[in-house]
């Protein structure tokens, strides 16, 4: 009998940003993947009723600002005792269009913060070697097209982005010798809360020519918990140090 290498059972996940979006998502796919999952989020209420929606009760929650980073390390190293993770999903995140004259530094840093230093601080976390499988790890950050590309008004988000393409794929060269894979997907616009609050879904108008860059249509989040799910899996053991573009044909215009 051949085992399905894309099958997730008996594999313990940590998903960030599971309260809403593509972290929710993530986390239903890969529970029904057969993950055990561990989701946290700002919100107690909203991963409970993240933990409503997956098919079976192997999960843990975990209710944090990822921002205040030694209560989240605290506490998820109190959850999670002597379990051994095989993967991260760092979906949480915040974005925002701003134009260059209204940048400041103090507008800059909550970006950072969550974007960037939140899911560094938990990767640095899990790759203790009582946490960490032996077997292997995939870490995944959910990055963005505007990591690689640029549009008007997104410098702020691209900036943290950026950072997350650049600093995965020297995060894939340290952690490789612990069979760690470090890798990014890229999602286009999806249509998510996240997404439904931007500026450009405020206006017709804008909302209709995003749609338009997107030859195959908006994302939805099913498509990027999809890819998480492979990157997740023991088929995608020899990919580190890449990126994913899950963004239904923008980047090819």
């Amino acid at each position: 009998m051949i085992n399905n290498p894309f099958s997730l059972s008996g594999k313990n996940l940590v998903i960030t940003g599971a309260s809403s979006g593509i972290g929710r998502q993530c986390a239903i796919t890969a529970n029904t993947l057969g993950a055990f999952v561990i989701l946290l989020g700002r919100s107690n209420q909203r991963l409970n009723e993240t933990a409503s929606l997956l098919s079976n009760k192997n999960y843990l929650l975990l209710a944090t600002d990822i921002t205040d980073y030694e209560l989240t390390s605290n506490s998820l190293e109190e959850l999670l005792k002597d379990l051994k993770i095989d993967g991260i999903v760092h979906a949480a995140g915040i974005s925002t269009t701003l134009p260059l004259r209204n940048i400041t530094p103090p507008k800059l840093q909550p970006f950072f913060e969550t974007n960037v230093f939140a899911p560094i601080n938990i990767t640095k976390l899990l790759i203790k070697a009582k946490f960490v499988n032996p077997q292997g790890m995939s870490i995944i950050f959910i990055s963005s097209v505007m990591g690689i590309v640029g549009e008007m008004g997104k410098t702020t988000y691209s900036l943290t982005k950026g950072a997350l393409v650049a600093g995965a794929k020297s995060l894939a060269l340290e952690l490789a010798n612990k069979k760690i894979r470090v890798n990014c997907i890229l999602p286009g616009v999806v249509e998510t809360p996240m997404s439904i609050n931007a500026v450009y879904s405020k206006d017709a108008e804008t909302y209709d020519k995003i749609k338009s860059h997107h030859p195959l249509g908006l994302g939805m989040p099913e498509d990027v918990a999809n890819a998480c799910a492979f990157l997740l899996s023991d088929g995608a053991r020899w990919i580190t140090g890449t990126n994913l573009v899950v963004d239904g044909g923008y980047t090819a215009r």
